[in-house]
C-alpha cells in the first residue's frame, strides 16, 4: 500500500524540530511553496482566527500537498464539520483549541479519524497523494497514520489534565497555547514565568510516558523559545506571515533611510 508522507510529522518522527508558518493574512496558493523554500515543515492555517475561507485553505493545502510542506488547519473549538471538509480538501491534520479534558481529547480522536479509530465519515477520495489508486478501505488506513492530530492546552485545567489527555489513543501533539495559558494563569504576557515554565514540564513529561509530541504556540523571541526547546517542546508554531513581512519591510525601510540619512 501506498504511504502518505505528512513532512510534520516525519520530523517529529525523526527527532526533529518540527517547524510551522501561521498563515492568517495571506491568500496566494505560493505561500506554500514559498515556505517550504524557507525550511518550514508545515502550514498552520487558521480559521480560529482571522478571516480566511475554507475554500482559500483548501487550495493552499493543495498546493502545500504538491510543495512537500504539510497544510495543518487550526478550526474554531467544536466546528468538527469543519475540521473534517478541511481534511477531506487536502489538509494533512487538524488542531483543536481549548482542550482541558481527555473526554474532550477522546471526542476529538472520535470526530477526526476514520473506524476503526474513530467515526469520522468517509467522504470519497481527496487530492492527497496516491489516494487515487488506492481502495477505500486502505486510503483510510493510510490517512488515519499520517494525519497529525493536534489537540491545544490552554488552561491550568488542562495542564493538570495532561498526562491524561496525553494518554488518549489517537491524539499525536500536545500544543501549549502560551497566550491563552498565561492569560488564564492571570500572568499575561509573562512567557519567563516560573508557572508557566512548570506547564511545559508537565505536559513534555506526559508526552514522553505516552508517546507523543510536545508543542509550543504564542512565543516568537528566540531566547526564550530557546528555554522551551531545551525542556522538550518539538511541534513549534515559528512565526506567521503579518509579523514576517512587518519585520522583513521595516528593516529594509529603516535601511534605505538609513542610507539618504547618512
Amino acid at each position: 500500500m501506498t504511504q502518505l508522507r505528512n513532512p510534520a510529522r516525519d520530523a517529529l518522527d525523526a527527532g526533529r524540530l518540527s517547524l510551522g508558518f501561521t498563515v492568517r493574512m495571506v491568500r496566494s496558493v505560493e505561500i506554500a511553496p514559498a515556505m517550504a523554500a524557507c525550511g518550514y515543515d508545515w502550514l498552520f492555517l487558521d480559521l480560529e482566527h482571522g478571516t480566511m475561507s475554507l475554500d482559500a485553505a483548501a487550495q493552499i493545502s493543495v498546493a502545500a500537498l504538491s510543495a512537500g510542506i504539510a497544510p495543518i488547519v487550526r478550526v474554531p473549538s467544536g466546528e468538527y464539520s469543519m475540521a473534517t471538509r478541511m481534511l477531506d480538501s487536502g489538509a494533512l491534520g487538524i488542531v483543536v483549541p481549548h482542550v482541558d479534558t481527555a473526554d474532550e481529547a477522546r471526542d476529538v480522536v472520535d470526530k477526526l479519524k476514520y473506524p476503526p479509530i474513530g467515526h469520522r465519515s468517509m467522504g470519497g477520495i481527496g487530492p492527497h497523494y496516491g489516494l487515487s489508486t488506492l481502495a477505500v478501505g486502505d486510503a483510510a488506513v493510510a490517512l488515519n497514520a499520517a494525519n497529525l492530530t493536534v489537540v491545544m492546552l490552554e488552561t491550568p485545567r488542562a495542564i493538570d489534565n495532561a498526562e491524561a489527555i496525553a494518554a488518549v489513543p489517537g491524539i499525536d501533539v500536545l500544543l501549549i497555547g502560551s497566550n491563552d495559558l498565561c492569560a488564564e494563569m492571570g500572568i499575561p504576557g509573562q512567557f519567563t514565568h516560573a508557572r508557566l515554565e512548570d506547564a511545559y514540564r508537565r505536559t513534555v513529561a506526559a508526552c514522553r510516558k505516552h508517546g507523543k509530541h510536545p508543542g509550543m504556540g504564542g512565543i516568537y523571541n528566540e531566547t526564550i523559545m530557546a528555554t522551551y526547546i531545551d525542556l522538550g517542546a518539538r511541534f513549534l508554531l515559528s512565526g506567521q506571515d503579518g509579523s514576517f513581512m512587518n519585520a522583513g519591510a521595516g528593516a529594509r525601510a529603516r535601511a534605505l533611510r538609513g542610507m539618504h540619512d547618512a
